[in-house]
């Protein structure tokens, strides 16, 4: 039997003009060398079967083609007595890969930057892809500040042809940020400049933020930041001319310099509209915020622009092009500004496309949209759209595009996705107050039933004042323009008696009652509601209980039905649920008790919020409260469990919950028939934590009083108002939002029971 061996380089076969051997017909192909690859695999690459004619050209072929698939680092065809012999000898595969030193990342996000090199276990091990793997992991260090990091490879040999990769990671101190300088800089000082930027040197916070480690990106961003600090107070001209960045030798400090030029301060000459006018110019001028004498300003200049965009969208021009042009007097530093309006032609909505929804009936969001199908568009329409979805909390993501109807200058869709989340299930829940102490809680609630947008809620919560089982239900829409319609059957008890620090007289009382309920949209942030139901209250008294209570019961009996009356408005315009930085909360109620009980009595409140952005870091927060409430008829005076109490994390803090107002004589707060709140606070987030912290310095006013009667107090009992000031705290934590203070009692009397730590934790789980 004769043997001929092809062992050929690839690169040979192109330049060597002789063939290797003499063409032959394939009487059969044999496969050697395999250990993981499938013979089919080999097979399916080769360019001649069983029967045809092999010649120096197909070979050549076949073994440049196997080399190409990376599966191999050697392919040679061997011919044996008319069978074409094709031995491989295979890669190594990746069976494991491993981390020593690894602290600063979690070992599977730097798993799937190295995946995308092409490391990954299971995968053909390929030596210059390892060494492109090594980079993108200091690349990864580097992004945190480590430049000293040092990375060691090691590759073990393991059985059936595998490989293990093995990184031992000497990470490093991070590289610390020493220093900033700003150089060309006349106009401001250094240190207001550097307060626009994000990058710091280290700082008492920084340890958290890692504002205080270069990044790329950041720097970028700040360097944005300067220009628009620049161009916002009439340097037009303003530029970064270059930046350094050095490191030390040891790796650990790093040295940043920007030089600017300032350029000359520019004032604003003339300010004109031009263009196609849709729309008033007297109308789109008053829009220009933007004027004559003025500093010149990009932020106003912006503004501008997108005001005169809006009010375009709101009338269905959505590719409206608003652009300034200026023209710049160097001489007497002078801008004149030109607007450009090109509002394009009018568009309508050709659909509305909704996606994502694979509970919520499609009918549960439509009738949220206030942008119709076949209707003009109008920008406020669709962001009012977004923002109602966004309220409803059945969804952990809305997104809006309104892309242009391809073949067409007039027609765009809007295309909503959503995000679905949970908005039910079986919850437990636990809370801790410094009043109540440990509150423990459960219901069924379902906030979008069966995808109907209805709600049905069975809840029961305990704690040592306050026990409550209720069941409630409510649907949005019970008509079709948004009347709501709900209804409500509850028991509770109130036990004073059970708290360790008492503050409230002692009683106990014990409630039944149900109501239904109408609520009536009257605008997009604003509400009506009204609700009647009925009422039945045991009352029972202790030697200790205050006198009113006492001569309540002696006066109306311990049982007592009434039929109340409910009136709410609300106005919300809040920017935020959580955190607010701009807009007011307002809201109106009142509870009438009406003849056909046993008692006759109203008790009406107002709450008033506005918040203030400051700046982008604070927020200014008003809030004032006012309650009265009193009996008519034959009722003597306002039920004492009725009545308003203050003191407490909620309204005045640094005094016990529920402490102000009238005593009776055994010290203890009996509540009043008149109240008075009022709250200043200064808040901030916590850098980093923008979205699950807030702090607070907190100015507050507010007491209780009794008019006469039942709620009268003990004689000579100091009711003037009391003021207190501190720090507060919010935190949405994985466990529940938590709100913290710590109060100073500025006028506090001897009779006032302060608490300087006050606290209250709520939770789901």
């Amino acid at each position: 039997m004769k043997k001929s061996l092809l062992s050929v380089l690839v690169a040979g076969l192109f330049t060597l003009p002789a063939l290797a051997f003499e063409p032959f017909v394939v009487k059969d192909i044999r496969v050697e060398g395999i250990q993981r690859t499938e013979a089919g695999t080999v097979f399916g690459y080769l360019p001649v079967k069983v029967g045809e004619t092999l010649t120096d050209e197909k070979a050549a072929q076949a073994i440049k083609t196997l080399f190409a698939t990376g599966f191999f680092r050697d392919v040679r065809i061997e011919i044996e007595s008319g069978v074409m012999v094709v031995v491989v000898q295979e890669r190594p595969a990746i069976a494991q890969i491993d981390f020593v030193g690894l602290k600063e990342f979690d070992k599977d996000v730097i798993i799937k930057a190295l995946k995308e090199t092409g490391i990954a276990e299971g995968r053909i091990f390929d030596r210059a892809q390892l060494e492109k793997a090594e980079q993108e992991l200091k690349r990864q260090y580097l992004t945190k500040g480590k430049y000293g990091v040092t990375i060691t490879t090691t590759i073990t040999p393991l059985e059936r042809n595998r490989v293990g990769i093995n990184f031992n990671i000497e990470e490093g101190a991070s590289a610390k940020i020493k220093q900033i300088n700003i150089v060309g800089a006349k106009e401001f000082s250094e240190k207001d400049l550097l307060s626009q930027f994000e990058l710091t040197t280290p700082g008492w916070i920084t340890w958290y933020t890692k504002n205080d480690q270069y990044s790329r990106q950041k720097l970028s961003a700040d360097l944005e930041k300067l220009k628009s600090f620049y161009m916002n107070r009439g340097f037009l001209e303003f530029a970064v001319d270059s930046t350094q960045v050095s490191i030390s030798p040891d790796k650990r400090d790093v040295y940043i310099t920007i030089n600017v030029n300032e350029g000359a301060r520019y004032q604003v000459s003339s300010v004109k509209l031009a263009g196609d006018f849709t729309i008033s110019e007297e109308e789109l001028a008053k829009l220009v915020v933007i004027k004559p004498g003025d500093v010149f300003s990009r932020e106003k200049l912006n503004e501008s622009n997108k005001a005169i965009s809006d009010r375009l969208g709101k009338e269905g021009y959505a590719f409206s092009n608003v652009n300034a042009a200026p023209e710049i007097d160097k001489e007497k530093r002078q801008v004149a500004f030109t607007i450009f309006v090109d509002p394009g032609k009018r568009v309508y909505v050709r659909r509305i496309n909704v996606t994502g929804n694979t509970r919520t009936r499609d009918e549960v969001i439509r009738r949220e949209l206030r942008q119709m199908e076949g209707g003009w568009y109008d920008g406020e329409r669709v962001t009012a759209s977004k923002q109602r979805l966004d309220r409803l909390g059945y969804f952990s993501e809305t997104t809006i595009e309104t892309p242009a109807v391809p073949g067409t200058a007039d027609q765009l869709d809007v295309n909503l996705t959503v995000k679905e989340k949970p908005t039910g299930n079986l919850m437990l829940g636990a809370g801790f107050s410094s009043t109540e102490g440990i509150v423990l809680s459960g219901s069924i609630s379902q906030n979008n039933f069966l995808g109907s947008g209805n709600n049905v809620t069975i809840a029961l919560n305990t704690g040592k004042i306050n026990q409550v089982a209720s069941f409630s239900y409510t649907n949005p829409y019970f008509t079709v323009d948004g009347i709501s319609q709900g209804f409500d059957i509850y028991h509770r008890n109130v036990d004073t008696t059970s708290t360790s620090a008492t503050t409230v007289t002692p009683y106990k009382s014990s409630s039944n009652g149900a109501a239904v309920r109408f609520g009536f949209p009257i605008g997009e942030k604003q509400s009506l509601s009204f609700g009647m139901g009925v009422d039945q209250t045991s009352i029972s008294t202790f030697d200790n209980s205050s006198t009113s209570i006492k001569q309540f019961v002696a006066d109306n009996g311990e049982t007592n039905l009434t039929i109340p009356l409910t009136a709410n408005w609300i106005s919300d315009g809040k920017d935020s649920y959580l955190f607010p930085t701009t807009g007011w909360y307002q809201k109106a109620a009142l509870e009438v008790a009406i003849p056909g009980g046993d008692l006759t009595f109203y008790k009406a409140s107002y709450q008033l919020q506005r918040y203030f952005a400051l700046s982008r870091s604070f927020t200014l927060m008003l809030n004032g409260e006012v309650g009265y409430g009193d009996s008519y008829g034959d009722t003597k005076a306002l039920p004492f469990y009725k009545n308003f109490y203050a003191g407490g994390v909620n309204t005045v803090r640094g005094y016990k919950a529920g402490s102000l107002g009238p005593q009776d004589i055994y010290g203890n707060t009996i509540g009043g028939n008149e109240r008075f709140v009022g709250q200043t606070e200064l808040l901030w987030a916590l850098p980093g934590m923008e979205k699950s912290v807030r702090l607070g310095v907190f100015f507050d006013i507010g007491q209780v009083w009794a008019s006469g009667g039942t709620s009268a107090g003990v004689p000579g009992v100091d009711d003037s108002l009391r003021y207190s000031a501190g720090l507060s705290a919010a935190w949405i934590s994985p466990v529940g939002p938590l709100k913290v203070s710590y109060g100073y009692p500025i006028n506090k009397q001897d009779t006032d029971k302060t608490e300087a730590f006050q606290f209250q934790l709520g939770t789901t789980f």
